[in-house]
């Protein structure tokens, strides 16, 4: 019989995943999974369907967009339905997979079932959208405006697990192996969330387009980015900057262009973050699935969402409780000191392009609001 829990309150973490692919690794690697909390009533406009359960010392909801409907605004709605449900919602993790952007020739050696972590770098908050811009005469691209970093209480964690794996290493390897011992089905060969092997990672050079086929067979071998090879498979962990946006990119040259176009060295390619920074603000981790190339194929999505999700649970599981005094100590955005912010999410009603969303207290009869404090 599972847990369940005296009030929806006891909840404060909210886990978006875009794919069932990514929600299925999130449940998986729950410690323990929950039955819906007593008292809980969801809001009538909130069509999403919750996992809930706990990971350490955390209690996580769990959501997911809706089926065949991907992309910025399906995440703003499915984040929208779920902070009107559940107002005690503190932080966010936005977790699943991406399109490496490999550049092994200045150092960014990404490979597929890596993983990439958004973290600010001075000059944006660790997400781009890569559509928010303008085209200039010269064919250039100017980007526009900018997206809200994590919470403060995450990058803090990010600080505290980036030094413990200078000491040791990443615990991800474990926590996939216990999925699979405890979910036997996730390593069967009809859902294979294990790692997929050397020779099905393929970096092509950027003139090199795909060759007919659902594999790349017939991909001449003397297209490859010649890369050193690793002697682990375990997956390796970069932090910085992920491009968001709407487009489901799969060529290589737009690929190589999103970080002249962006401003900022890109480490991989999304499309759900930019839906949801300035709203909810969390921590965006992606498994690398494939290159964002016309080769782009589903044999590594599986396990690059594992990982994606591994790592999130590590995070989660840090020692000493940092996150769980970070959560009793602050509300979903930092607030300055001895200042309480009163933040307001405005929805305009029937609205055929999705939410609308402002930090304002001031609204018209065609609004519904909801105040956080």
């Amino acid at each position: 019989m599972r847990t369940r829990l005296k009030s929806p309150d006891l909840y404060t973490i909210g886990w978006i995943a875009a794919l069932p692919i990514e929600r299925a690794a999130a449940t998986a690697l729950l410690d323990e999974r929950h039955d819906v909390p007593e008292g809980f009533r969801q809001h009538r406009s909130d069509a999403n369907s919750y996992t809930w359960g706990r990971i350490g010392e955390h209690n996580i909801v769990i959501a997911s967009l809706a089926a065949g409907v991907y992309g910025t605004t399906s995440t703003a709605n499915t984040t929208a339905d779920l902070i009107h449900s559940l107002p005690h919602i503190r932080i966010g993790l936005l977790v699943g997979i991406g399109g490496g952007i490999a550049r092994p020739d200045v150092g960014q050696d990404i490979r597929l079932g890596d993983i990439v972590v958004s973290q600010p770098d001075g000059t944006t908050g660790g997400v781009v959208q890569y559509e928010l811009g303008k085209a200039k005469l010269n064919g250039t691209w100017e980007r526009k405006g900018s997206l809200d970093k994590p919470p403060l209480v995450l990058l803090h964690a990010l600080g505290s697990l980036q030094a413990e794996h200078e000491i040791a290493p990443s615990k991800v390897p474990d926590l996939l192996q216990a999925m699979w011992e405890a979910n036997p089905h996730m390593s069967s060969p009809k859902t294979d969330y294990t790692y997929q092997g050397v020779k099905y990672d393929r970096l092509f050079e950027s003139h090199r387009d795909h060759i007919g086929g659902s594999t790349c067979d017939k991909c001449d071998s003397a297209w490859e980015v010649k890369r050193d090879r690793r002697d682990f498979t375990n997956p390796v962990i970069h932090y910085g900057v992920i491009a968001s946006g709407n487009k489901l990119i799969k060529d290589a040259a737009t690929r190589d262009n999103l970080s002249e176009d962006t401003g900022h060295q890109c480490l991989c390619v999304e499309m759900e973050a930019a839906g949801l920074m300035d709203r909810f603000p969390c921590l965006v981790i992606r498994g690398i699935c494939d290159y964002a190339d016309s080769h782009k194929n589903d044999r590594w999505q599986r396990y690059a969402a594992a990982a994606a999700a591994a790592f999130a649970v590590e995070t989660l599981s840090l020692p000493g409780s940092l996150l769980q005094k970070g959560l009793h100590d602050s509300c979903r955005h930092d607030q300055p000191s001895g200042e309480r912010v009163l933040w307001v999410y405005a929805f305009r009603c029937r609205s055929e392009e999705g939410p609308v969303y402002c930090r304002s207290t001031s609204y018209d009869s065609s609004m519904i609001i909801v105040a956080l404090v």
